[in-house]
Parts: C-alpha cells; structure tokens; sequence
C-alpha cells in the first residue's frame, strides 16, 4: 500500500477503479452537485430580493422626482433660506427672552417700586393708583396717570435689561451682515 506523502508527491499511480471506488466517485459528484445546486438557489432568491428593492427604490425615486417636478423641494429650501437670511431665529429668540424680560422687569416694579413710590409720594396706594380728577360742565374724566408713568418706567427698564445684556453678552457680533450683491 502506497503512503500518503507518495499519493501527495504523486509517485502512486492509479490503476483501474473498481465498483467501490465508482460509488465513492458518483456519492461525492451528488453531494457536491447538491450543495452547488442549493447554492445557486439561495443565491437566485438573493438575486429576487435584491431586484424587489431596488423596484421599490426606484418607486421612491420616481415619487420624489414627480415632487421635485411640483417644486416642493425648492419650497421647502427658499423657507429654510427665508428663516437663515431674515433671521428670523434670532427674531424668535429676541421675543422669547424680550418677553422673560419684561415679566422680571414687572415682578420688580411690583415688589420695589410701586412700594417705594408709595412712601414718597403723598396719600395712599401704590403708582399705578395714582390719578387726577377734571371737572368740566358737570362731568369729571378721571385720567389714571400713575399707570402711565408706570408703564413709561417699565419700558425704560426693559430697553435699558436688553440693551445691556446684548451689549453686555457682545451679541452685537454675531448679527452676520448681508452682503450687497
């Protein structure tokens, strides 16, 4: 009998096969066209799968083009250029913090001033009480001039609280100028 390292050297030559080798042959030729066979198979459903999505790929496309053909996507993008170039972000937030502003501005004339005024100005009550009387031909107008100073005086602190903290905050730099075309 001839060693493996001769087979592998190939110094062993083969003489005729017999019917046991035959059967080894064909057993080994079925499995090997079964598992190529099985391998072709998986491979023509991965191919089907593939082609499906790249259908529904191509519907999506097809979808998104007949969009684009309406305008949408430019419509949406010169809403986005509108809102960058008129800052209305920065507009938006100067509301939001305006409107904080002014409530603490409030709460502090309120709590501080009205009392304080109260004190030093004659009779009773707070500023936004404070009103004169005009008679004329039997009929009186009341005119609440407290509540007018008052509100003069709370927008003055308010102006005054933002332009302090844009100023203080140097929020001035960050306003981007627009380039003259």
């Amino acid at each position: 009998m001839a060693s493996k390292k001769d087979i592998h050297k190939g110094k062993v030559q083969a003489g005729p096969l017999d019917s046991e080798d035959k059967e080894i042959i064909a057993t080994v030729a079925k499995k090997a066209a079964s598992g190529a066979a099985r391998r072709v198979t998986e491979a023509e459903e991965q191919i089907k799968k593939a082609e499906a999505r790249v259908a529904r790929l191509a519907a999506k496309a097809e979808k998104l083009k007949a969009l684009d053909k309406v305008g949408v996507g430019s419509k949406i993008q010169g809403f986005v250029d509108f809102l960058r170039e008129q800052s209305v972000v920065g507009l938006a937030i100067g509301l939001v913090l305006g409107t904080q502003a002014k409530a603490l501005v409030d709460q502090m004339i309120a709590s501080f001033i009205n009392p304080l005024v109260g004190l030093l100005l004659p009779g009773g009550g707070t500023l936004k009480d404070k009103a004169f009387a005009v008679s004329w031909n039997g009929k009186t107008a009341v005119f609440g001039w407290g509540a007018f100073v008052l509100a003069i005086l709370t927008f003055v602190i308010v102006a005054a609280v933002v332009y302090f903290a844009f100023k203080g905050l140097k929020l001035d730099r960050l306003d981007k100028k627009k380039e003259d075309a």
